[in-house]
C-alpha cells in the first residue's frame, strides 16, 4: 500500500528510432517529485514504463499499491517529453482511465499536459500542475490526502462539477528551492534495467544527470511550458559528489547531463573541474551547449571535469536562419568552437533543424556547406516543429493543419506550409548523416541508403533535381567527402 504512485508516459518501445538507438534514461523529473514527496513525508511508490509496458503492468500495480493518488509526472529534463509527442499523450490518457477505474485521484504534469490542458481533464486527469512542479504537487498530496479543499494551491488547472475550467495562481510557478532539493530517487526504480540495456547495446553504463534548471535565452522556436525563461544552478561540489554516486553505487561509466545549457557560468565551471577530482568523480560526460560559449578557456575547463563530447544547437548554417529563429549566434561561433573542441579532443557533434520558415534553396546550401567545411563528429537533424506558446507557433498557425504534433521522435512531418516536401528533407537528413558518418559503399550503410532511395522516389521532379545538385561533389578534390548520387545504388540495384 502508498499514499502516492508515480509514473510517466514515455515507452521506449513506442517510439522507434529510440529504440533503435538503445539509449534509455532515468526519468529525471519523475524521480526528483518522487524525492519530494518522500521528503515531505508521504509514502512513495515509482512506477516507471520506460523499460516496462505502460498499460500491461499497470494494472498490477494499481491493484497491488491501492493509491489514494495516481501522479502522471513527465520528466521536465528529457527533450522528448518538452515535444509533446502523440503516442506520449495516447498513453497519459491511457494510464489516466486505468487510475480512475482504481479509484485514485489522478494529476498530471508536463509540457503537453500544460499545452492541451482541456483533453488531459476529459480523459480523466483530475488536476494539472504547471511549472515548476514539485512544491505544488507535495502541497496538493497533503491536501488530498488530508480530503482538503486543494483549489486555493497555486500553479493547478482543473474543472468543477459544473465543466467550468479554472486556474489557479501564477503559470509557470516557480520552484526557487530546486537546488536544494534531495537527490531524485532512483532508489525507487529498477536502475539495473538501464544498466543491463546499456551494456547490451553498446558495452558501457551511462547514466543521466541535471547540474541546472531552465535555460535563459529566448530562441524563438523552443517552448518553455515548464521554467519560461530562468535558470537554476546546483552547486558544483553537490553534482560532483552525485557523479562519484552514480560511479560507485550504480557502476555509471559515462554522463549524460540533460540541461538545457550547460557551460554556461564559467566560475561554476572552474569549481566543477576541481570538485570532481577533489571527490576522485572524474566520469567521460556529453553536454549541450551553444557555440558562442566555448570559448578556448571554457573547452580547457571542461576537458579537465571529464567532458568528451558536446552538441551545440547550430540549427543552420544560414545566417539569415539564425537571425529569424532569434539565435543569437554567428554561424562564425560555430567555426570557432568546433576548432577548440577538437584542439581539446572533444567530440563536436551539431544539432540541425531544416525547413524553418525563410530557409530556401540558397540557406539549405548554406547548411550543407557548413557541415561539409566542419566535418562534426556527428549530428542530429529535425525539421522545425512548431510547438504552442513559441513566436515561430503563432507565425505558422493560420498553416497548421490537423496534425499539429509528431507521434514519435522520428516522424519529421512539415506541420505547416514548408518549401520542400517531408520526403525532401528526410532524404536531405538521410544524405548528411551517411557523410558524416563517413560513408563508403557496403553492407553497414545498406539500409541507410535504401531508406534514402525511397525518399528520393517520392520526390516532385524539382526536387528530385536540388537533391542530385547537392550529393554531386563541385569538384575532383571533394568525391572523397561528397556523396556521389551515382554511387548510392539500393540493395535492389535500380535507381
Amino acid at each position: 500500500m502508498t499514499d502516492i504512485l508515480l509514473t510517466h508516459s514515455y515507452h521506449l518501445a513506442n517510439d522507434p528510432k529510440q529504440l533503435r538507438k538503445m539509449q534509455p534514461y532515468a526519468p529525471l523529473g519523475t524521480l526528483y517529485a518522487a524525492a519530494a514527496l518522500r521528503d515531505s513525508g508521504v509514502s512513495v511508490t515509482v512506477f516507471d514504463t520506460t523499460l516496462k509496458n505502460p498499460l500491461r503492468s499497470l494494472k498490477t500495480v494499481l491493484n497491488r499499491e491501492n493509491p489514494k493518488v495516481l501522479v502522471i509526472y513527465e520528466d521536465d529534463f528529457n527533450f522528448l517529453s518538452k515535444m509533446c509527442l502523440l503516442s506520449m499523450r495516447q498513453t497519459a490518457e491511457q494510464i489516466a482511465r486505468l487510475g480512475k477505474a482504481a479509484g485514485a485521484v489522478v494529476v498530471g504534469h508536463g509540457s503537453d499536459e500544460t499545452d492541451f490542458a482541456e483533453e488531459y481533464l476529459k480523459a480523466g486527469v483530475d488536476y494539472i500542475l504547471t511549472g515548476e512542479a514539485e512544491g505544488t504537487l507535495t502541497e496538493l498530496c497533503h491536501a488530498l490526502l488530508a480530503n482538503q479543499d486543494p483549489s486555493g494551491i497555486p500553479g493547478l488547472i482543473w474543472k468543477d462539477t459544473a465543466g467550468s475550467l479554472h486556474r489557479s495562481g501564477s503559470n509557470p510557478v516557480r520552484n526557487s528551492d530546486w537546488s536544494k532539493m534531495p537527490l531524485p530517487a532512483r532508489d525507487l526504480i529498477d536502475m539495473g534495467l538501464y544498466r543491463d540495456a546499456w551494456t547490451d547495446a553498446h558495452g558501457r553504463f551511462s547514466a543521466n544527470v541535471v547540474a541546472s534548471r531552465g535555460c535563459p535565452y529566448s530562441c524563438n522556436w523552443c517552448a518553455k511550458p515548464i521554467s519560461g525563461n530562468k535558470y537554476q544552478l546546483r552547486p558544483a561540489a553537490d553534482v560532483a559528489r552525485e557523479l562519484r554516486d552514480l560511479k560507485l553505487y550504480y557502476g555509471a561509466e559515462h554522463i549524460w547531463f540533460s540541461d538545457d545549457i550547460f557551460a554556461l557560468n564559467r566560475h561554476w565551471l572552474h569549481d566543477f573541474a576541481r570538485w570532481v577530482h577533489t571527490y576522485e568523480a572524474v566520469i567521460p560526460y556529453k553536454i549541450q551547449a551553444r557555440a558562442d560559449l566555448l570559448r578556448e578557456d571554457v573547452v580547457s575547463l571542461l576537458a579537465e571535469s571529464g567532458c568528451d563530447e558536446v552538441w551545440m544547437g547550430v540549427e543552420s548554417g544560414s545566417q539569415k536562419v539564425l537571425d529569424a529563429m532569434d539565435k543569437r549566434l554567428q554561424v562564425s561561433d560555430v567555426v570557432a568552437a568546433t576548432t577548440h573542441l577538437r584542439t581539446a579532443g572533444i567530440k563536436a557533434c551539431f544539432f540541425l533543424q531544416l525547413g524553418y520558415p525563410g530557409e530556401g534553396w540558397r540557406e539549405l546550401l548554406e547548411t550543407v556547406a557548413l557541415v561539409r567545411a566542419t566535418r562534426p563528429d556527428d549530428i542530429g537533424v529535425s525539421i522545425s516543429y512548431p510547438l504552442p506558446g513559441t513566436v515561430f507557433y503563432e507565425r505558422v498557425q493560420a498553416e497548421l493543419a490537423a496534425k499539429r504534433n509528431w507521434k514519435d521522435s522520428d516522424d519529421l512531418c512539415v506541420m505547416f506550409s514548408g518549401a520542400y516536401s517531408d520526403s525532401f528533407y528526410r532524404t536531405i537528413r538521410d544524405a548528411l548523416h551517411l557523410e558524416v558518418s563517413g560513408w563508403k559503399s557496403g553492407s553497414d550503410h545498406e539500409p541507410q541508403v535504401d531508406a534514402m532511395w525511397k525518399h528520393i522516389a517520392a520526390l516532385e521532379p524539382q526536387e528530385r533535381r536540388d537533391i542530385e545538385h547537392i550529393l554531386q561533389p563541385r569538384s575532383s578534390k571533394d568525391s572523397a567527402s561528397f556523396l556521389p548520387l551515382h554511387a548510392l545504388t539500393p540493395a535492389g540495384g535500380a535507381v
